[in-house]
């Protein structure tokens, strides 16, 4: 069972059908929608601000999402793949992102839907990233209108996630 932490009264809840590895950890004021997963040492953080996620959001291996205290609480809203080792932090993440690899989203950053970060970006405090878009770089600039191939991954990458959890529900 993944590590589940009380902190200064928060504990973490979250809906139905979702996973958590066994090395996983969920601390403090986290509320997670369902059909979500929570990786192989993943963390998720709330326990300096607040952590609210929406529904079908994988955080993949090694990932970590945080918060910045009594400034910047994190929100990623549906459908939100966060890539392995990412760190998102303080930030806001709408419907249909991916969070590429080893990319970092800095404090009061707003990623609107439909984008795609790719692997290592660094995306600044205060940056918007607008709808529709890849970006890439450090610092992470816009690099191309999405096509209707990147536009796909969004669901399938998070009904994929939803998929790879069940697998892990199997008995020997």
């Amino acid at each position: 069972m993944a590590l589940i932490k009380t902190v200064r009264g928060f504990t973490p809840t979250w809906g139905d059908n979702c996973f958590f590895a066994e090395n996983a950890t969920l601390v403090g004021d986290v509320k997670m929608g369902k059909d979500c997963s929570v990786w192989f040492n993943a963390v998720v953080r709330g326990d300096v601000n607040s952590i609210t996620i929406g529904d079908k959001v994988n955080i993949q291996d090694g990932a970590v999402i945080h918060c910045t205290y009594q400034t910047a609480p994190t929100v990623i809203e549906n459908n939100v793949s966060i890539g392995h080792n990412a760190l998102v932090h303080g930030c806001t993440i709408h419907d249909n992102v991916l969070v590429g690899m080893g990319a970092i989203v800095m404090d009061h950053a707003v990623v609107e839907p439909e984008v795609f970060i790719a692997a290592g970006a660094i995306v600044l405090e205060n940056s918007v990233l607008e709808s529709g878009y890849l970006y890439a770089g450090v610092p992470a600039k816009k690099i191309k209108p999405l096509d209707d191939r990147l536009h796909r991954v969004f669901e399938r990458t998070a009904n994929n996630y939803v998929m790879y959890a069940k697998w892990f529900e199997e008995k020997p």
